[in-house]
């Protein structure tokens, strides 16, 4: 078995990491940690979780568990692991921003791999640290990186994106009152959103010449969960033939599925799954891109990161429903 801890315990990406691990073939839970809920049942920060796991938060961190998993504010795993040291065998997936970019991959010896299986599958099978991408980052990043793989991105993209509630966080700000939110919509941090560094590197990755910009706009959504990302740019290519390049491209990654058909964000809530929709009118291209920005935008995806770091199947422990009503 794979002993594994979570740090940061309380919030939404711990307790969706809880829910998917608890009943993972292969993984025991070790510990949750959590300084304000230290001793006290993990239902009281997870109320799902109540009667389904017996378990407490504590506030010691045992440093030989196999796998840890960083579900700490941005900008706070590094100062944790300066505190905080673990076993030389520990794997370490973070699932905040410290480590995402190539000029903060290397901490303390220690050289975290960018965490896009559907981009990097190889070098995570062989890494031992994780920087598990933006949930934002996971939606553009699938629906750009087959039209850069291709050469294809010729100009500006337009990028347009709503998220639920949870990707701001358990800690209440006047934007996730429930108050505010319902029958609400806001964007923020336009055209500056942290996710376009990992983006942009991505899109480089596999187009080194592309730079043209990423215009980005980022919505607050009148609901809990889920990413619903539209993009256009221009395309001189036919849609059937692009069709074929994302469909290549994907023909090996289990959870990311192309079509031409409308989509809803609830064909992706509670899963690890993307959907990628494309459209052409004239020499433009609209891309959609649904993901749940819990799962396949955090939580999912790093149980993702490391069943291919232990060797397991990939998809192991992340077959869920969605919500689908």
């Amino acid at each position: 078995m794979i002993n594994i801890g979570i740090i940061g315990g309380s919030g939404y990406t711990a307790g969706e990491l809880i829910r998917i691990l608890m009943y993972h073939p292969n993984v025991n839970i070790d510990f949750v940690y959590s300084t304000t809920n230290s001793g006290k049942p993990l239902s009281v920060a997870h109320h799902d979780l109540m009667g389904d796991i017996e378990m407490n938060f504590t506030d010691v961190v045992n440093p030989d568990v196999n796998v840890v998993f960083l579900c700490l504010g941005h900008g706070k795993s590094i100062s944790f692991l300066e505190e905080n040291k673990f076993a030389s065998h520990t794997k370490i997936i973070d699932l905040g921003n410290d480590f995402r970019l190539t000029k903060d991959a290397i901490f303390e010896g220690k050289e975290f791999v960018y965490g896009l299986p559907e981009l990097n599958k190889a070098e995570i099978k062989k890494a031992n640290y994780i920087a598990n991408p933006g949930c934002f980052a996971t939606a553009i990043q699938l629906a750009l990186l087959p039209l850069a793989k291709n050469n294809l991105l010729k100009s500006d993209v337009h990028i347009n994106a709503t998220t639920g509630s949870t990707g701001a966080g358990v800690s209440l700000a006047e934007t996730s009152h429930f108050s505010w939110r319902n029958n609400n919509m806001s964007h923020y941090k336009a055209f500056e959103h942290q996710h376009l560094g990992e983006i942009n590197q991505s899109v480089n990755q596999l187009q080194a010449d592309y730079s043209d910009e990423l215009i980005f706009v980022p919505n607050r959504g009148d609901f809990t969960r889920g990413i619903f990302a539209t993009l256009y740019t221009t395309s001189e290519e036919s849609l059937e033939d692009l069709v074929v390049k994302y469909q290549d491209f994907y023909k090996n990654e289990p959870f990311v599925t192309v079509t031409t058909t409308n989509i809803n964000m609830k064909q992706v809530v509670q899963t690890n799954k993307c959907i990628i929709s494309l459209l052409k009118k004239g020499n433009r291209i609209l891309i959609t891109s649904i993901i749940d920005n819990l799962t396949k935008g955090a939580s999912g995806q790093a149980v993702q990161n490391m069943n291919l770091m232990f060797g397991l199947e990939e998809t192991t422990g992340l077959h869920l429903k969605p919500s689908g009503f």
